[in-house]
Protein backbone atom coordinates (compact mmCIF):
# COMPACT_ATOMS: atom_id res chain seq x y z
CA UNK A 1 0.00 0.00 0.00
CA UNK A 2 1.52 3.58 -0.92
CA UNK A 3 2.73 5.36 1.76
CA UNK A 4 0.59 8.81 1.14
CA UNK A 5 -3.34 8.79 0.21
CA UNK A 6 -4.40 12.17 -1.37
CA UNK A 7 -7.47 12.66 -1.78
CA UNK A 8 -9.90 15.23 -4.26
CA UNK A 9 -13.05 16.57 -3.31
CA UNK A 10 -15.43 14.38 -4.83
CA UNK A 11 -14.48 11.05 -2.84
CA UNK A 12 -14.72 12.37 0.10
CA UNK A 13 -18.30 13.96 -0.67
CA UNK A 14 -19.32 10.58 -1.67
CA UNK A 15 -18.05 8.73 0.91
CA UNK A 16 -20.54 11.32 3.64
CA UNK A 17 -23.12 11.05 1.14
CA UNK A 18 -23.59 8.07 1.80
CA UNK A 19 -22.70 7.43 5.58
CA UNK A 20 -19.28 5.59 4.86
CA UNK A 21 -16.67 8.23 5.25
CA UNK A 22 -15.37 6.33 7.96
CA UNK A 23 -14.45 3.46 5.70
CA UNK A 24 -11.55 5.71 4.09
CA UNK A 25 -10.04 5.51 7.56
CA UNK A 26 -10.17 1.77 7.85
CA UNK A 27 -8.83 1.14 4.40
CA UNK A 28 -6.15 4.22 4.54
CA UNK A 29 -6.01 5.03 8.31
CA UNK A 30 -4.59 8.82 7.24
CA UNK A 31 -5.24 10.93 4.27
CA UNK A 32 -3.66 13.97 3.24
CA UNK A 33 -5.48 16.78 1.53
CA UNK A 34 -5.71 20.16 0.75
CA UNK A 35 -7.34 23.36 1.80
CA UNK A 36 -8.55 23.89 -1.74
CA UNK A 37 -10.33 20.44 -1.15
CA UNK A 38 -11.25 21.56 2.43
CA UNK A 39 -13.05 24.31 1.16
CA UNK A 40 -14.87 22.60 -1.54
CA UNK A 41 -16.15 19.99 1.16
CA UNK A 42 -17.84 22.61 3.29
CA UNK A 43 -17.62 20.73 5.86
CA UNK A 44 -14.92 20.07 9.11
CA UNK A 45 -12.97 17.24 7.78
CA UNK A 46 -12.29 14.69 10.23
CA UNK A 47 -9.37 14.68 12.42
CA UNK A 48 -7.63 11.62 10.62
CA UNK A 49 -7.93 13.62 7.46
CA UNK A 50 -4.33 15.69 7.40
CA UNK A 51 -4.44 19.21 5.58
CA UNK A 52 -1.34 19.96 4.06
CA UNK A 53 -0.89 22.82 1.86
CA UNK A 54 0.63 22.60 -2.07
CA UNK A 55 4.56 24.16 -2.06
CA UNK A 56 4.70 24.25 -5.62
CA UNK A 57 1.61 26.62 -6.49
CA UNK A 58 3.02 27.86 -9.54
CA UNK A 59 2.81 23.77 -10.95
CA UNK A 60 -1.02 23.92 -8.72
CA UNK A 61 -2.08 27.07 -11.25
CA UNK A 62 -0.81 25.48 -14.62
CA UNK A 63 -2.33 22.36 -13.75
CA UNK A 64 -6.25 24.45 -13.08
CA UNK A 65 -5.58 25.41 -16.40
CA UNK A 66 -6.89 21.46 -17.47
CA UNK A 67 -8.80 20.57 -14.10
CA UNK A 68 -10.60 22.37 -11.07
CA UNK A 69 -8.93 23.63 -8.37
CA UNK A 70 -9.28 21.07 -5.97
CA UNK A 71 -8.42 18.22 -8.51
CA UNK A 72 -5.26 20.40 -9.14
CA UNK A 73 -4.40 21.15 -5.67
CA UNK A 74 -4.00 17.46 -5.14
CA UNK A 75 -2.58 16.22 -7.99
CA UNK A 76 0.24 19.13 -7.16
CA UNK A 77 0.19 17.66 -3.82
CA UNK A 78 1.01 14.29 -5.02
CA UNK A 79 3.83 15.55 -7.29
CA UNK A 80 5.75 16.20 -3.79
CA UNK A 81 5.52 12.85 -2.04
CA UNK A 82 7.65 9.15 -3.77
CA UNK A 83 5.05 6.69 -3.12
CA UNK A 84 1.45 8.08 -3.18
CA UNK A 85 -2.48 7.32 -4.29
CA UNK A 86 -4.55 9.81 -5.36
CA UNK A 87 -8.06 9.02 -5.13
CA UNK A 88 -10.48 10.39 -7.84
CA UNK A 89 -13.10 9.84 -9.77
CA UNK A 90 -13.44 12.79 -12.37
CA UNK A 91 -12.45 10.66 -15.23
CA UNK A 92 -10.70 14.24 -16.67
CA UNK A 93 -8.31 14.61 -13.50
CA UNK A 94 -7.99 10.52 -13.70
CA UNK A 95 -6.71 10.76 -17.34
CA UNK A 96 -4.35 14.26 -16.40
CA UNK A 97 -3.06 11.96 -13.12
CA UNK A 98 -2.31 8.71 -15.37
CA UNK A 99 -0.36 11.44 -17.77
CA UNK A 100 1.30 12.27 -14.90
CA UNK A 101 2.56 8.34 -13.90
CA UNK A 102 0.15 8.38 -10.47
CA UNK A 103 -0.92 5.57 -8.87
CA UNK A 104 -4.72 5.98 -8.73
CA UNK A 105 -8.04 5.00 -7.36
CA UNK A 106 -11.97 6.34 -6.81
CA UNK A 107 -14.79 5.15 -5.02
CA UNK A 108 -15.34 2.11 -6.14
CA UNK A 109 -11.59 1.38 -6.01
CA UNK A 110 -11.78 2.08 -2.56
CA UNK A 111 -14.56 0.10 -1.75
CA UNK A 112 -13.00 -2.64 -3.97
CA UNK A 113 -10.11 -2.63 -1.43
CA UNK A 114 -12.30 -2.44 1.44
CA UNK A 115 -13.83 -5.98 0.72
CA UNK A 116 -10.15 -7.47 0.01
CA UNK A 117 -9.22 -6.24 3.50
CA UNK A 118 -12.54 -7.92 4.99
CA UNK A 119 -13.32 -4.17 6.29
CA UNK A 120 -16.89 -4.73 4.67
CA UNK A 121 -18.77 -7.81 3.86
CA UNK A 122 -20.45 -6.97 0.74
CA UNK A 123 -19.89 -4.16 -1.93
CA UNK A 124 -23.93 -4.19 -3.04
CA UNK A 125 -25.38 -2.58 -0.41
CA UNK A 126 -23.05 0.19 -1.04
CA UNK A 127 -23.27 0.35 -4.51
CA UNK A 128 -26.98 0.74 -3.69
CA UNK A 129 -26.07 3.63 -1.61
CA UNK A 130 -24.53 5.36 -4.25
CA UNK A 131 -27.26 4.76 -7.00
CA UNK A 132 -29.25 6.95 -4.53
CA UNK A 133 -27.39 10.06 -4.47
CA UNK A 134 -26.83 12.03 -7.58
CA UNK A 135 -23.09 10.34 -8.36
CA UNK A 136 -23.30 9.09 -12.31
CA UNK A 137 -22.03 5.45 -12.64
CA UNK A 138 -22.73 3.18 -15.82
CA UNK A 139 -25.01 0.03 -15.54
CA UNK A 140 -22.26 -1.98 -17.40
CA UNK A 141 -19.54 -0.43 -14.83
CA UNK A 142 -21.63 -1.84 -11.89
CA UNK A 143 -22.67 -4.98 -13.33
CA UNK A 144 -18.94 -5.46 -13.92
CA UNK A 145 -18.31 -4.16 -10.69
CA UNK A 146 -20.37 -6.77 -8.67
CA UNK A 147 -19.01 -9.53 -10.87
CA UNK A 148 -15.49 -8.07 -9.77
CA UNK A 149 -16.66 -8.77 -6.35
CA UNK A 150 -18.41 -12.46 -6.73
CA UNK A 151 -21.88 -10.47 -6.21
CA UNK A 152 -23.75 -11.43 -9.35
Amino acid sequence: MPKTVISDTSTLILFDKIDEIGLLQKVYSELITTSEVAEEFGEKLPDWIKIQAVSDKKYQWFLETQVDVGEASAIALASEFDDVLLLLDDLKARKLAMQLKFKITGTLGVIHKAKQMSVINKVKPLIDKIVMTDFRIADNVIHEFLKLNDEL
